[in-house]
């Protein structure tokens, strides 16, 4: 997983930020993206595409991550701005917030996907780069965590919908809750499944 980090750093670059984001499908919450920056060589046993970790996986491999990398940064765009722009800006500005949180300057970023991002930081998109890149599996895993603690809170406030099970996304489940109970204040107003209740 590290044969993009290694290549990068043969054309001269040091400092390799990985990007990825959670949260791009479901119907309420937040999408939060991460960008990581791993020491030279680090090694994270068991790191991959968070969405492939179970939840107690996950959760461990976030403490590790979170004590060797030397620089995390995390971007949150909130439901209502989602609404405004679209899905797709929104990842992309919480991408590109989670960027200018770090607390030191990459000189390269490896993003997940096929979008790059506002930044004047050269820049390599990768589809499938969770499982490809280890500096963007750890983002992954971080941007996971950090969202599903977001929705477990969530889930304090509007117990209702469930949020603790689904984080958000279009179950069954939580199609009919929002059929019996209407949206809520973090749903997604202009997607479907919600619209037809706002």
């Amino acid at each position: 997983m590290w044969h993009y980090e290694n290549e990068t750093r043969k054309q001269g670059h040091e400092i390799i930020a990985g990007i990825d984001e959670a949260g791009r499908g479901p119907l309420a919450g937040p999408v939060v993206a991460a960008s990581v920056i791993l020491p030279e060589n680090c090694r994270v046993e068991g790191l991959n595409d968070s969405k492939k970790l179970s939840e107690k996986k996950r959760n461990l491999i976030f403490q590790i991550i979170r004590k060797k990398a030397v620089a995390i940064g995390i971007g949150i765009t909130y439901e209502n701005i989602i609404d405004q722009i679209n899905i797709l800006q929104a990842a992309r500005a919480a991408m590109a917030d989670s960027v200018s949180r770090l607390s030191c300057k990459p000189d390269f970023l490896l993003i997940d996907g096929n979008q790059k991002i506002p930044f004047i930081i050269p820049q390599l998109t990768i589809k499938k780069g969770d499982v490809l890149s280890a500096s963007i599996a750890a983002a992954s895993v971080i941007a996971k965590v950090t969202r599903d603690r977001m929705m477990l809170h969530y889930d304090g406030i509007y117990p209702q919908y469930g949020f603790s099970r689904h984080k958000g996304y279009g179950t069954q489940d939580h199609l009919k809750n929002i059929s019996k109970f209407g949206p809520c204040k973090i749903h997604r107003k202009t997607f479907k499944g919600v619209k037809e209740y706002c």
